[in-house]
């Protein structure tokens, strides 16, 4: 008999229709030489403290750090858990072979692992490695089925990540509990214990400097020179001689390499006074004479599609357009999953592999058929793209930038009965699918700069620019649904914008100066009246964070990254996996440490007092976690050992311990427990 098992009841499911397991037993399902039985997700975790040493059940000083000499696991808690484990250890004793059909991931591969292990499984195991629950995917992977020995080090990288948050997690939590707890909190329950762990500290530790970024800023005061002339907005700009220098150290030592690069001619920046007098008598010096267009430039460019989403892009997305909680997003999304409409979501990358490329007909298909209350919203977006070969580009599919999973693509499966959120999320898995199918968006930049030069003949300088849509390509498919919201980012900081009054008395609404905007035809040489205009300008914090951009620093260790290609680049080095990102954030909601207001983020009183009681960078440093995170890819990928990885943390654990216990200042953190 060949056992099946799987990380779901449902999911097992799926896997014995496939099979022609029919027959429905009590935790399990049979048929056709397979029992397919199932977890609930984790049926084993590491001991506890109290499970190694009777000294480490009382929460005492004196027993820091603890250490195990060997890590060992046990069964959850919990009779319902105790009774599945209990049937699915009969049914590995009895089995010829057993495929683990765990979800396939760090962590799917390390619940199995544990449960064969606490089962005593001897006989051969097999791995079920899939990216959708549709028929075809499944039939496909049992035709492929891979060794479990394969899967080795996807394993032992998450017991490093297990054994690596017990670690720090038992030991730092204890520490900083019983060093600096408020004694008046000793009663208050869960709500007592100062939690530490090796990524939610170092998250909140982003949300508290950021805080106390805004709420120390100091703002700086300036005044920017503009004109209206025939309607439109021109900025004052000045030749950037640093930058210009800059770029002519790179084209000199290109040249010593023997490489050619050229100059991208003259460097502008906007023009700023730091005293209001200085801008009055440039003003002055120029308003009675004439405007005079000096250069014309237009430069053709192109846009490629938005790349396909990830987890965490696409829990920023719904978080920005929706206002749904990373957690929510990956509720929805696996929702989705489960219902073999879209596929596996818990992944972090961008890219599908090339023989994904012979299947994307296929799945076009089943999305022009989607339907939505009667309409089909994708008909016509699918349409064009029939009766011809795919567009295929490298910014999509590449083999390099896939390990386990591919990006969250439709499956083709036509979706029935979601509800409005996971419709919400599918449009959107959908229309980024659809998208990168489409040419680039096509414009031309029209570039015009100006000057008026004054009685000292020093002329002043002035620049306007303007889009056009050539092609719209791909945007088209995101016309009709294109968010009407602020980005969050202003949003976030409405409060703190700068604050602009004119020194000036022009009524007009001009154009130019924006991306997008139309410019009226400008003739080289021409001349006419203008109005300049001086305008205050105060600097501004940088906003609180919200879920979309605190997702966005966890993924690239506490730098907000908007460039796409930057920021795929510094994955390696994010904090927390993309399945337990939301998962972290939510912990530090239930603890107290952070709340929201509105659509912001914000530390509480006992979050940040938490960050300033500690001093040991390891602990709250999103670079140093961010190091961490990279050694663990590293032990899935087999370029670092785990062994070592462990020892470290040993090594780091007992100094943290041994600097906390040395603190004579007797701090007290009184805790929020509400």
């Amino acid at each position: 008999m060949i056992v099946c098992i799987a990380e779901k009841p449902s999911v097992a499911r799926e896997i014995a229709s496939v099979l022609g397991a029919t027959s429905a037993r009590d935790g399990y399902i049979e048929g056709n030489g397979y029992q397919v039985t199932w977890t609930y997700g984790h049926l084993c975790t590491l001991k506890e403290p109290n499970d190694y040493q009777d000294m480490w059940k009382r929460w005492t000083l004196g027993s820091l750090p603890m250490i195990p000499p060997r890590f060992g696991i046990k069964l959850i808690d919990s009779e319902h858990i105790k009774k599945q484990f209990a049937i699915v250890e009969r049914l590995f004793q009895n089995a010829d072979s057993i495929v683990n059909c765990g979800d396939a991931g760090q962590e799917g591969e390390l619940i199995q692992r544990w449960v064969m292990q606490k089962a005593g499984v001897k006989c051969p195991v097999k791995r079920l490695w899939i990216s959708s629950l549709t028929e075809e995917a499944i039939r496909e992977g049992f035709k492929e089925l891979k060794d479990q020995k394969d899967y080795e080090p996807l394993y032992l990288a998450g017991l490093s990540r297990a054994i690596g948050d017990w670690l720090l997690g038992m030991n730092a939590t204890r520490l900083y509990t019983l060093k600096y707890r408020n004694q008046d909190n000793r009663n208050a329950g869960a709500g007592s214990v100062l939690s530490i762990g090796r990524v939610q500290t170092p998250t909140l530790a982003m949300i508290v400097n950021r805080q106390k970024e805004i709420e120390n800023f100091v703002p700086k005061q300036s005044w920017t020179l503009s004109t209206i002339y025939r309607d439109t907005k021109f900025t004052g700009i000045s030749r950037d001689e640093d930058a210009e220098a800059e770029e002519a150290a790179e084209i000199k030592k290109a040249a010593e390499e023997g490489k050619t690069l050229k100059s991208k001619g003259p460097i502008y920046r906007q023009t700023e006074f730091l005293k209001e007098e200085d801008g009055i008598a440039v003003l002055e010096s120029i308003k009675d004479k004439p405007f005079h267009v000096d250069s014309i430039t237009k430069k053709k460019g192109s846009e490629a599609p938005p790349r396909l989403y990830d987890l965490t892009s696409l829990q920023v997305e719904c978080n920005k357009k929706f206002a749904y909680t990373a957690e929510q997003t990956l509720t929805l999304i696996q929702s989705l999953y489960e219902k073999k409409v879209t596929t596996y979501p818990r992944v972090d990358t961008q890219f599908l592999t090339d023989d994904i490329y012979k299947k994307c007909p296929q799945t076009l298909n089943g999305v022009f058929q989607v339907k939505f209350n009667g309409v089909a919203p994708y008909a016509d977006l699918v349409r064009p793209l029939g009766g011809k070969p795919l567009k295929k580009s490298k910014k999509v599919f590449d083999n390099s930038k896939v390990t386990d999973h591919h990006a969250i693509i439709p499956t083709g499966v036509v979706p029935a009965g979601l509800s409005d959120a996971e419709r919400n999320v599918y449009d959107l898995v959908a229309r980024a699918f659809i998208a990168v199918f489409y040419e680039d968006c096509k414009f031309e930049t029209t570039t015009v700069i100006g000057s008026v030069t004054p009685d000292n003949n020093e002329p002043v300088l002035f620049r306007t620019s303007g889009k056009v849509i050539i092609d719209e390509g791909w945007k088209v498919v995101f016309k009709k649904q294109k968010a009407d919201e602020p980005d969050e980012e202003t949003q976030n900081n409405s409060d703190n914008q700068e604050t602009q009054n004119n020194s000036g008395n022009s009524e007009a609404s001009p154009r130019g100066g924006l991306e997008g905007a139309t410019l009226p035809i400008f003739n080289k040489n021409e001349e006419g009246p203008h109005e300049p205009l001086l305008s205050e300008k105060w600097t501004t914090p940088p906003p609180y964070y919200t879920e979309a951009t605190l997702l966005r620093a966890m993924e690239t260790a506490g730098k907000f990254v908007d460039n796409e290609e930057l920021r795929a680049a510094m994955k390696e080095n994010g904090i927390g996996r993309p399945s337990s990102r939301a998962n972290i954030i939510e912990t530090l909601f239930k603890r107290h440490y952070i709340r929201r207001e509105r659509k912001r983020v914000v530390a509480t009183t006992t979050g940040i007092e938490l960050i300033d009681i500690i001093h040991e960078e390891l602990l709250k440093s999103p670079e140093l976690t961010g190091i961490w995170e990279k050694k663990l890819r590293d032990i899935e990928h087999q370029t670092y050992d785990a062994g070592t990885f462990i020892n470290e943390l040993k090594g780091q654990i007992t100094s943290i311990v041994n600097q906390v216990l040395a603190d004579n200042s007797n701090r007290k953190l009184q805790l929020e427990t509400k």
